[in-house]
């Protein structure tokens, strides 16, 4: 990989102060900060100033960034809640799944037609659903704290729902990778992946035990999260090279096998550190890069539209429908499919995986953008009404 180490220099500042002033920006905005990040990517690439050039460099950059948001996901993972509302959470978290990737596979199909079992066209209607799929509920979280509500049952089910339906995601996106491979069959693509959690629950019990150790001999040391960023890179290369499973989903096994730890919250701030200063920014801004606004059209924004539409009316209908048939109030079970409906990092991380495997074009970042901006400025505000008592008719 041959690069001009100047330019790359030249380019990390750019984006380095492009990423933190859109940032910041988007953030008085009430807007998640990787949105305004994103912006900033378009803004500094091709669409716009054209003042940095997406390279192999950077896009190495962004897959480190990739592994770190993901073990840093996993880490975020809380084992306590998730057996709390065990049973209700995986329900609603499976069908928080199913029903956003048949709508967005749907979609795909109904603006540019139907195609065959195994066809490209197919991997591509099949990856907008998948897109459609994670849930991210920082935005949730926050606005549920700020009414007081977090510890609530309905908060507590939005959680633990949100955590299982990111574990599900990620697999849907494996198998379908998985798929794609020409040469792959089908339930030797299901059977790797099997084998590659188990794989991961029997290792991950070995490491977890090592690690509980160290963390009791030596409690808050740099070496506690420098071995976890180990695990989580040999974790992701493991997944990828040994059984053929998306890189991410390794990163994401080894946060969700030190959560537990005491100190998994100071190895999150430690990842932290790294991810928010250069690896994250350089990831969200490397999605404004490989987007050309250029190639928009108005089918490409009338389908960006339907998107955004489809992406929060499917979590809504899926999420809170089956918290109605699992005997929550109509009021509940709104709530619950309200909080599941904003979208984040994982949208983008998929949307992301779609453009590698050069099964989207860059230009339909667009939609995922648009989607990520909308659920966070609606959610807040359905939520708040939802918590008054104008709502209690409901």
């Amino acid at each position: 990989m041959d690069f001009d180490t100047g330019m790359v220099i030249r380019d990390l500042c750019i984006i380095t102060i492009f990423a933190k002033a859109f940032g910041l920006l988007a953030r008085k905005c009430k807007v998640p900060d990787v949105a305004g990040e994103i912006i900033a990517g378009l803004l500094i690439g091709p669409s716009v100033l054209k003042l940095v050039e997406n390279s192999d460099y950077l896009s190495a950059m962004a897959e480190i960034g990739v592994i770190m948001l993901m073990f840093s996901a996993g880490l975020s993972t809380n084992m306590r809640q998730l057996k709390k509302t065990g049973l209700k959470a995986t329900v609603i978290a499976a069908i928080g799944v199913t029903v956003p990737l048949i709508a967005g596979t749907l979609l795909y199909m109904a603006f540019y037609g139907r195609a065959g079992l195994g066809s490209d066209e197919f991997y591509k209607s099949l990856f907008t659903g998948s897109i459609l799929t994670a849930t991210s509920v920082s935005i949730t979280a926050q606005t549920l704290k700020d009414l007081g509500k977090i510890k609530d049952e309905v908060a507590t089910t939005i959680m633990s729902a949100a955590i299982i339906d990111d574990v599900i995601g990620i697999m849907v996106l494996t198998l379908i990778i998985g798929f794609k491979d020409p040469e792959a069959q089908p339930l030797w693509v299901l059977a790797k992946t099997l084998l590659f959690f188990v794989f991961a629950a029997g290792v991950g019990f070995l490491v977890y035990k090592i690690f509980k150790f160290f963390d009791k001999k030596y409690p808050h040391t740099r070496r506690i999260p420098i071995m976890g960023l180990a695990l989580a890179f040999g974790l992701s290369y493991i997944a990828d090279e040994f059984f053929g499973v998306a890189d991410i989903t390794g990163a994401f096994a080894a946060g969700v096998i030190l959560c537990s730890l005491k100190d998994s919250d100071y190895i999150t701030r430690k990842m932290d550190v790294n991810s928010y200063m250069i690896f994250g920014p350089v990831f969200f801004c490397s999605i404004g890069l490989k987007t050309d606004l250029s190639t928009l059209d108005t089918n490409v924004l009338l389908f960006s539209v339907f998107f955004v539409i489809v992406g929060m009316a499917a979590k809504i209908l899926g999420c809170g429908g089956i918290a109605k048939i699992m005997k929550y109030s109509a009021r509940d079970s709104l709530k619950i499919g309200v909080g599941m409906m904003t979208r984040g990092e994982v949208a983008l991380i998929v949307a992301q995986r779609c453009l590698s495997f050069e099964l989207m074009d860059g230009a339909y970042f667009t939609s995922v953008i648009l989607l990520i901006i909308a659920s966070s400025i609606i959610t807040p505000l359905l939520l708040k009404f939802l918590y008054t008592e104008k709502a209690k008719s409901l």
